[in-house]
């Protein structure tokens, strides 16, 4: 996901300086005006929203993967902000060039985020020059070639949004859901797009609310969401109810910064994130929700928009 353009960003910040006079800078799932004991507690006794558990790190158990083509050697595939697509082995840390991205997007388009169904197929949205949402575009991860959607932008409240499938109870089934990007109008909670029509269905907001997310999803039902704090200084992981919207559990990662463009996937039982702190180039950063441990692993001289991972990807 690219950052938005200045003038939206600006917009973006000064509601989101505004709220946090009403939050005092807590991502809570309370309410504006919900009152907390001195002791921690809510007045009925219930305990303080804001201390979330922690993301289970234990190794997921491999679903059925006998519909999944070579399942273990499952990559994860990017998008540039310039339309390279790339493939990225995350054992090696390393990088294949694909090919540059001839979509028929507008003029001015480019992309935005990316997911990546289960037999390979890539799926990659275009944000406009004003910010606004341009198209998806279907793409070949083998080719690079690429075909418009019937998506319609006119006819979502989304505008843009990160993207990611996961598994319907565990597969083969699976489902492309969506996070609204609330930096650029539009629709700011969790939805879905059928990939037949390629029409949009809201879900819920999100509880609590969270900026700036991209998703990616597994094939044992997870789906995930990297996401920063509203003045996008501190970042994290956190799991994401399907049917709620709710934020069930996160983990704060220490010292990583979105910045300009970021992606993530889940391969092999750690989340891949690509960062542009800088602005240059993208930082691949490794969590391991297991141990907690960061790793910065390799860079990308271009900056990373979109990563997509097959829900056929090792899960351990």
């Amino acid at each position: 996901m690219r950052a938005p353009p200045r003038r939206l960003l600006a917009l973006f910040l000064t509601l989101a300086t505004a709220g946090a006079f009403v939050a005092c800078g807590s991502r809570t799932g309370l309410l504006a005006g919900a009152a907390i004991t001195a002791e921690g507690e809510e007045p009925d006794g219930s305990p303080d929203l804001d201390a979330l558990p922690e993301l289970d790190g234990r190794p997921k158990v491999d679903v059925v993967r006998n519909d999944c083509p070579d399942a273990d050697a499952t990559l994860v595939y990017l998008v540039t902000e310039t339309a390279e697509l790339l493939s990225f082995y995350p054992p090696d840390a390393t990088f294949r060039k694909i090919g540059v991205l001839v979509c028929p997007a507008p003029t001015g388009a480019t992309p935005f985020s990316m997911a990546v169904d289960r037999k390979g197929i890539a799926y990659i949205l275009y944000q406009g020059s004003l910010g606004d949402a341009a198209g998806v575009y279907r793409v070949s991860t083998a080719t690079g070639a690429c075909t418009k959607t019937a998506f319609d932008p006119s006819a979502t409240e989304f505008n843009t949004f990160g993207m990611g499938f996961s598994t319907d109870q565990g597969g083969p089934a699976e489902t492309l859901y969506i996070a609204g990007d609330n930096a650029s109008g539009g629709a700011a909670g969790l939805g879905s797009i059928d990939t037949t029509t390629f029409v949009t269905k809201p879900i819920r907001d999100f509880s609590p609310q969270i900026s700036r997310a991209e998703l990616t999803g597994t094939g044992s039902g997870d789906l995930y969401a990297f996401y920063s704090d509203a003045f996008a200084s501190e970042s994290f992981v956190g799991q994401i109810e399907k049917t709620t919207a709710r934020v069930v559990a996160e983990n704060r990662l220490a010292g990583v910064t979105q910045g300009q463009g970021w992606a993530f996937a889940y391969w092999g039982g750690d989340f891949w994130l690509f960062t542009s702190p800088t602005g240059v180039g993208s930082r691949v950063t490794r969590y391991r929700p297991s141990d907690k441990s960061i790793s910065v692993m390799t860079t990308y001289p271009s900056i990373v928009v979109g990563a997509g991972v097959s829900t056929c990807a090792p899960q351990q």
